[in-house]
């Protein structure tokens, strides 16, 4: 049996412990047995892991395959300036790495410092790593919870627990035991579990688990235990750089092959092969790919997504579907009446939240609620019969207590008492706090020489003790409980009020006071009203988008399910008739049939950390690219398991930052879809980069197998080669990672996980604009080979040519469909710039003796600059023309389904 399902003196037996607590010499024995009360330790940052995690990516590989060849061949030119590359990479990598884990390891930790606890009998305090099981704590209002206990005492006490259930509501406690089975933390009344806050009231418990055998401490182990997923970037970049790594050695061998058929030297065409690799290798692509990620970070973080891991940036991107916590997430996590009656008729209360903004609406018209002295009445019991406070810090307003009773606070603003003026009107003389037994609260007041009692509770307990209604005649309780019913299944949380008046000499409040008739018959009737954590107003439109976008929102709750499905229904997630699945009934599950469900399933309540991570396991099953949200500690393992895990950055625990992805500074879930926005933006953008390296790497690679097919030399030498990957187009692929956002980025779906990065236009793009390339180069080459140039002007030409070709390629590659003459130049002033650099940088190698010599050129006239002018625009009218092609059959396509 667990726990909670024994009484008091069963618990205590079965711990060796006693009311009196433990001895010192007991405390001893078992910290040995037990060991301390904290979670591990966080393994120390590592920077030499940090760094050598730089150089795990294929493509990496490739190029230090590269680099080794080229020292073994004496190339050091070569070789020099591909290891720059590498180290280039692995600077930012690391830079970026590692200051995105020192961050989050420099937040605080949930474990509370010490702990009060009765040991030989007498009350102390002492180190919370020292508590060990049978301990008994003393807690009271304001403190955290040092281990997983089982209350033997309570008096009105409540904890906040939203971190590890999700409820808004802070969970009044109890000590008796609960017989059923399989409940979740969230439903075990009689505990109070290591990292939860005490809101109000006293208590003992005696310490069942510590350390890793609390709930707190079993999150942890299974945030450890799950390995993180590869995201969708790396698989494609892996299968990219497989595919690329086969093109290079394919071809390598064809040129070595048919160099020898045709009687040329071995060593000449391995020479000749290793160029033919290193023109195949897009090497700037890893640097222009990590700061395409980076850049994504910076924007995000504008828009307050803070990334920690890399990769995530272009994750969201492609995220399928989306499972988010409600509390705190989606809503605001600050309770709100919305409904209220009178015992006539049935008010709306507009606003949300605690800005006591809003009005109060009768059929759709706002009234002045002071104007109906019974409506006032029951705000003003609201507002009176009242433990907590409300009060402003740095521009938002919080609550002091229970944010129930918080909310009847703001709803009494908001029809107009003012707070200090009631209370000084409506003086309170004695109180008796909620009590789970009693389920009301009453308070006694003195207001001009009268008492009056006001009473709010479950409706069900004050129906039963009134008599009659405030506008006079008999109560009909059926008709209050209806209404109180209906209010329900809306998801609202039903309080009932009432009052009454009594003789002038009462100074203390009991129970017999409350429940026995005074001046009146009974208590009188005043009204309900029904509170929500209401939907953030931007999650509705961020769902909104979502859908647009074609990600599916789910979500993944510790609340009701009742709660959870009014909210679904108002945030847009699933229709107020939609399926929700709960704990307990995922409890009696198979894996097999928990993948059977999630994917129809959008709203899922009462969930345990276990069952939410069930949930996300399912998804992924699915091929979903799955993102999880949420604040809490139950949030922490499906944070961990997801392809990217997005914690709050304000409320969010410590346990759910240390499992995310990614943070959001202002817990907005509408931050997400600005993140996703961006995240397709980077990808779009690594795509671009991609179809601009690959097609001028393949435009190269034409044309040195086309001259060694025509017997002819080739027309780059391996350095000239390098110049054109590295320095020329080399700062353009990093220019074309500064792109802004296309029209219409998130009125697409995701694209599909196995999709890879070169789609099918992509490549059939690539052929044509690198056929364009080598035909235009190979043109100029031979025409001056024939016209009696030197080899070394030949290659000059055919270099140059090829590097206007790649300045025309950079704006073709800035849109898949646009025309380039409908897109500003300026729109992207880095590609602009870097064109102009690479232009200088060209010139600098024609007419600079020094780089003369080491890549083997010489000057051009100004008739020769006019021809590879003319030669090079032909790639801007070609893949202008396919565009226009495209666009009219996409069109035509269109027209066809209309």
């Amino acid at each position: 049996m667990d726990w909670y399902q024994l009484n008091v003196k069963e618990v205590l037996h079965k711990l060796g412990s006693s009311e009196s607590g433990l001895t010192d010499a007991e405390a001893k024995e078992r910290i040995v047995q037990y060991g301390p009360n904290k979670l591990a330790e966080e393994e120390k940052i590592s920077k030499f892991k940090i760094l050598l995690h730089q150089f795990t990516s294929p493509l990496i590989y490739i190029l230090l395959i590269a680099g080794v060849v080229t020292i073994l061949l004496e190339e050091y030119i070569d070789s020099g300036v591909i290891f720059a590359v590498v180290v280039l990479n692995a600077i930012i990598g690391y830079i970026q790495e590692f200051k995105a884990e020192e961050s989050v390891r420099a937040l605080k930790k949930m474990l509370v410092p010490r702990a009060r606890v009765i040991r030989e009998g007498k009350e102390k305090e002492i180190n919370s790593e020292e508590l060990v099981p049978g301990d008994i704590v003393l807690l009271a209002s304001g403190t955290r919870v040092p281990a997983d206990l089982r209350l033997t005492h309570t008096i009105e006490f409540k904890i906040e627990e939203a971190m590890l259930t999700g409820e808004s509501v802070p969970a009044l406690k109890h000590t008796g035991p609960i017989k059923e089975d399989n409940l979740t933390p969230g439903d075990r009344k009689n505990m109070a579990f290591m990292g939860t806050i005490v809101v109000s009231g006293r208590a003992r418990g005696a310490v069942v688990a510590t350390g890793h055998g609390t709930v707190l401490g079993q999150i942890a182990e299974e945030v450890k235990e799950i390995v993180s997923i590869r995201t969708p970037l790396q698989d494609k970049l892996d299968r990219f750089a497989g595919l690329i790594g086969l093109v290079v050695i394919a071809f390598s061998i064809m040129v070595f092959g048919f160099g020898i058929i045709l009687g040329e030297k071995a060593s000449e065409m391995f020479m000749t092969a290793v160029a033919t690799a290193v023109s195949a290798i897009p090497e700037g692509l890893p640097v222009a790919v990590t700061i395409a990620m980076a850049i994504g970070v910076a924007r995000m973080a504008r828009r307050n997504a803070i990334i920690r891991k890399l990769p995530a940036v272009e994750t969201l991107g492609s995220t399928t579907v989306i499972g988010s916590d409600k509390t705190g997430t989606l809503t605001k996590n600050e309770m709100t009446v919305k409904l209220l009656y009178d015992g006539e008729h049935v008010y709306e209360v507009t606003g949300s939240g605690y800005e006591p903004e809003g009005e109060v609406l009768h059929e759709g018209r706002s009234i002045d609620a002071k104007e109906f002295k019974s409506l006032a009445h029951v705000f003003r019991i609201g507002l009176l019969c009242n433990e907590s406070n409300l009060y402003e810090e740095e521009g938002r307003y919080r609550v002091d207590g229970d944010p129930t009773e918080g909310a009847l606070i703001v709803s009494a603003m908001k029809a107009g008492l003012k707070t200090e003026e009631e209370r000084e009107k409506y003086q309170q003389i004695a109180i008796i706090p909620f009590e789970s037994e009693r389920s009301y609260m009453a308070t006694l007041h003195t207001h001009r020489g009268k008492k009056l009692i006001f009473v709010k509770g479950a409706p069900e307990k004050v129906v039963d003790m009134c008599a009659e209604y405030m506008h006079g005649g008999a109560i009909n309780k059926k008709d209050i409980l209806h209404v109180a019913s209906g209010f329900a299944k809306e998801g609202v949380r039903v309080l009932a009020f009432a009052y009454k008046e009594v003789e002038g000499e009462l100074e203390e409040l009991t129970c017999r006071d409350v429940e026995c008739p005074g001046i009146t018959s009974g208590l009188v009737f005043a009204g309900l009203q029904g509170m929500i954590d209401p939907p953030r107003p931007e999650a509705i439109e961020a769902i909104r988008s979502c859908k647009r976008a074609g990600i599916r929102v789910v979500m993944i709750t510790g609340d009701h399910a009742v709660t959870a499905r009014s909210i679904a229904g108002k945030l847009g997630i699933a229709d107020n008739d939609a399926d929700v699945l709960t704990g307990m009934e995922l409890e009696g599950m198979t894996d097999d049939e928990v993948f059977e469900k999630v994917s129809a399933v959008n709203v899922y309540a009462r969930v345990s950390p276990q069952h939410k991570l069930r949930i996300t396991l399912g998804l992924l099953k699915h091929g979903e690219v799955v993102a999880v949200t949420g604040d809490g500690v139950n949030d922490a393992p499906a944070l961990k398991a997801a392809h990217i895990g997005i914690a709050m950055g304000r409320t969010g625990t410590d346990v759910a930052k240390e499992a995310s992805d990614m943070v959001l500074a202002d817990d907005n879930f509408a931050s997400i879809v600005a993140a996703v926005e961006e995240g397709r933006v980077v990808y779009d953008n690594i795509k671009k980069v991609a179809i601009f390296l690959v097609s001028c790497g393949f435009g190269e690679l034409l044309a040195i197998l086309v001259t060694i097919l025509m017997g002819l030399p080739i027309p780059y030498i391996p350095a000239q080669i390098l110049w054109l990957n590295l320095v020329t187009n080399g700062l353009q692929d990093v220019a074309l990672a500064f792109e802004p956002a296309e029209k219409g980025v998130l009125d697409r779906h995701p694209r599909k996980p196995k999709e890879g990065i070169m789609s099918s236009l992509m490549i059939q793009r690539t052929v044509l604009m690198g056929t364009t390339l080598a035909a235009g180069t190979l043109f100029m080459f031979i025409w001056y080979l024939n016209s009696g140039a030197s080899l070394e002007k030949a290659r000059t030409i055919a270099l140059t040519t090829m590097v206007f070709f790649q300045f025309y390629q950079a704006f073709n590659c800035r849109s898949e469909t646009q025309s380039i003459f409908k897109m500003s130049p300026m729109s992207n002033p880095f590609l602009f710039f870097s064109m102009v650099a690479a232009f200088f940088a060209q010139l600098a190698v024609l007419y600079v003796p020094a780089l003369q010599w080491v890549f083997r050129t010489g000057p051009i006239a100004a008739g020769e600059w006019l021809q590879i002018l003319m030669v090079s625009a032909t790639v801007i009218a070609v893949v202008e023309m396919d565009k226009w092609i495209r666009r009219q059959s996409s069109e035509n396509r269109k027209l066809r389904l209309t």
